[in-house]
């Protein structure tokens, strides 16, 4: 058992990623929705690629979502109008105008025969007033059309009639007159007519909860379907063009197909086919990985930063998929290739999003459209996105994304439907979209560096600033070791411009490469402005100590100020496992019948292992050994770089850094170019 346990102590970054992309598996397949597949692919416009087709079972013709919408269209505008009759607001009335007409009785206020017309006429305008009904003024607006028939509620009845059959305020007003009689009116006709306008209230108003259970109970009844094919019928002949009823009949077959594979029987093994896709792209990134960038493949936490992208860009697109696939080209899928192309390089970001998006044809509608249109905004995403700390250069590139995108969808549409005139300019907005939420590849760029302590361009530009704290103390403590590295970050990022390295890199870790220095200044040559020298008092075992010193300090002092490791780096490296040569000669010559122990004037490393710090290796002891030369030529700048970079190559400093002898010669041409300039040399041609 304890041997098992050291083989996986032994093997922990192995085990990792093993644990890592079984994690990334299951959450993958997980996030996939479990129905089968349709065994073919067809395209609207298109020719059917296929053998000659026959239905293997029966099944129905679906109707398009357009169809269905037209026929709820159609249904809602004749629908039917219900209103209500409210008998109770009738016989209210009739209470009120006898309580009236009792009262005027008692009052005496009118003679028998004028209260008995009174009562006649009132009885016979109220009775006309509610044969047919009294609306409600505000419901006229319900109906579109005077001459509309509409559906009158009595109770438990539903009466037929004609909108216009309702009396309406002014209806009922010249009802009353009419009875009254020609004005101008006597005291009982005035009591009268304001009598009724008092009491008569409108009973029938719009029964807007019973029309939308009409409605309602039409759109259940609704077919979805159009027409049957049966078992042996033929679909589609080889060669035809997928358009019109054909294309219904695909549609509808692929949807009956699905749903008959989706079974809780055929469950397990739509999962296993799932699992076994989504190994196999998981795998060749890792494979990809391995085999053309093992320094990445070495770091656990870059691993685990690529696949998290990759199933955060998974996650994100099934969520759309699966509650509204109409946004399917919202999701800005670009911000994986922008943010890995940030960190890392472009190959990587291109082999990555390309692998997402394969895994997402597996789920999306119309998954070769999906692929093509975002692999070729991926492409452009890595040709054209460069420099992130240039704002201009990001809108740019997302502006240039955006016009893909939208040119390449024309032509899918023009293809699909024959010509423009059908293009759903919807999507064009949902692209628009697509390119405004790609900017937020910024503020994930932003987080990343907090949460996995990546390094980017934008950080680089900052730290570059010399300006900022540190830098500006290694100014006032060590200003000879701050002009030295300023010099070397100019050499550094102008070899890393010839070869294709990262410049901005370079150029920062250079600038920072000797803050171990700004603890202990006036041992550094560069700081010494007076003729004294403190090692002269210090014997050379002590000297070369505290000159080795300078590294691990350097380190130290930059994890206090929380620098990133990619710039910790280089003040590892930029001295890599060579020896305080001048100690150690000194040393020698003191004790010249002793072995001198190597070790103890030996930096501890490790060597650079990367071509960035391999350039800082080869610019920083050439900057400084340049200005040992007391009269320096062109010929003796030119002789004293090479034999630096030979005794650099003998030593095997270079071994891990994945730098080739053409590009060590391209950056002794350019450091010899440089230094010969910045002591204003030329070469020497002979007589």
């Amino acid at each position: 058992m304890s041997q098992f346990i050291n083989k996986i102590y032994k093997n922990n970054a192995i085990v990792y990623k093993i644990l890592l992309f079984l994690i990334s598996v299951v959450a993958i397949v997980y996030l996939f929705p479990k129905g089968g597949q349709f065994k073919y692919d067809f395209t609207k416009g298109k020719p059917w690629q296929y053998d000659n087709l026959y239905a293997t079972f029966d099944f129905s013709i679906q109707k398009e979502d357009t169809e269905i919408v037209l026929e709820k269209q159609e249904l809602a505008n004749n629908n039917k109008h219900y209103f209500e009759y409210d008998i109770a607001i009738v016989t209210s009335v009739k209470e009120a105008f006898t309580t009236k007409v009792n009262l005027m009785q008692a009052n005496g206020s009118m003679t028998t025969d004028a209260l008995m017309k009174f009562v006649t006429i009132g009885n016979f305008v109220i009775n006309k007033v509610y044969e047919t009904g009294f609306v409600v003024a505000s419901s006229q607006g319900k109906i579109v059309n005077e001459d509309e028939i509409i559906y009158l509620r009595k109770s438990n009845e539903v009466e037929e009639m004609v909108y216009n059959r309702l009396l309406i305020s002014k209806d009922v007003f010249k009802l009353i007159t009419d009875n009254i009689g020609e004005a101008p009116y006597t005291y009982e006709q005035n009591v009268l007519l304001n009598t009724l306008s008092e009491i008569v209230k409108p009973n029938v108003s719009y029964d807007a909860v019973f029309t939308k259970k009409s409605l309602e109970n039409s759109f259940k009844n609704i077919s979805y379907t159009k027409g049957l094919v049966a078992n042996g019928e033929l679909i589609i002949l080889k060669g035809d063009i997928v358009e019109g009823k054909k294309l219904a009949i695909l549609n509808s077959l692929k949807i009956e197909s699905e749903s008959k594979v989706w079974t809780e029987s055929n469950y397990n093994w739509i999962v296993l086919g799932y699992t076994i896709l989504v190994s196999l792209a998981l795998l060749m990134l890792l494979l990809f990985l391995q085999k053309y960038r093992p320094e990445i493949y070495a770091n656990n936490n870059k691993v685990t930063f690529i696949f998290f992208n990759v199933i955060l860009m998974v996650l994100i697109q099934t969520l759309v998929v699966k509650y509204n696939s109409d946004y399917l080209y919202v999701v800005p899928l670009s911000i994986l290739p922008i943010v890995l192309k940030a960190f890392f390089d472009a190959r990587l970001g291109l082999f990555a999003h390309v692998l997402t998006v394969l895994l997402l044809g597996f789920i999306v509608p119309n998954s070769f459209e999906f692929i093509y249109l975002h692999i070729i905004a991926g492409i452009v995403t890595i040709l054209t996105v460069s420099e992130l700390h240039k704002r201009a250069n990001l809108f740019i590139s997302i502006g240039q994304i955006t016009i893909i995108y939208m040119i390449t969808y024309l032509a899918f549409s023009i293809i699909k439907e024959g010509n423009a005139n059908q293009i759903n300019w919807g999507y064009f907005i949902m692209f628009a979209a697509n390119g405004v939420l790609s900017f937020l590849s910024v503020f994930f760029i932003y987080m990343y560096e907090k949460i996995f302590g990546l390094v980017s361009d934008v950080t680089l530009l900052e730290l570059s600033n010399t300006n900022s704290k540190l830098l500006r103390e290694l100014n006032e403590k060590a200003p000879g070791t701050f002009q030295h590295s300023m010099q070397v970050a100019n050499l550094a990022e102008a070899a890393a411009n010839e070869i294709g390295a990262n410049s901005m890199l370079v150029r920062t870790g250079a600038l920072y490469h000797d803050i171990g220095k700004m603890l202990n200044p006036m041992y550094f040559i560069e700081n010494q402005s007076t003729s004294v020298n403190p090692h002269n008092d210090l014997s050379p075992r002590d000297s070369a100590s505290i000159i080795i010193d300078h590294v691990i300090k350097g380190i130290e002092l930059a994890k206090q100020h929380r620098l990133p490791d990619r710039i910790i780096d280089f003040i590892r490296t930029h001295h890599g496992t060579s020896l305080v040569y001048y100690f150690y000669r000194k040393e020698q010559e003191m004790n010249p019948e002793e072995t001198i122990d190597s070790s103890k004037f030996q930096y501890p490393g490790p060597i650079p292992f990367s071509k960035e710090t391999a350039i800082l290796m080869i610019c920083d002891a050439a900057e400084a050994a340049t200005k040992s030369i007391k009269k320096p030529t062109a010929q003796s700048i030119e002789v004293l770089i090479d034999k630096i970079v030979e005794k650099q190559k003998s030593d095997n400093q270079f071994i891990n850094s994945d730098i080739t002898f053409r590009e060590i010669e391209k950056i002794k041409k350019v450091v010899k170019k440089k230094l010969m300039n910045i002591y204003h040399l030329r070469i020497e041609y002979p007589d």
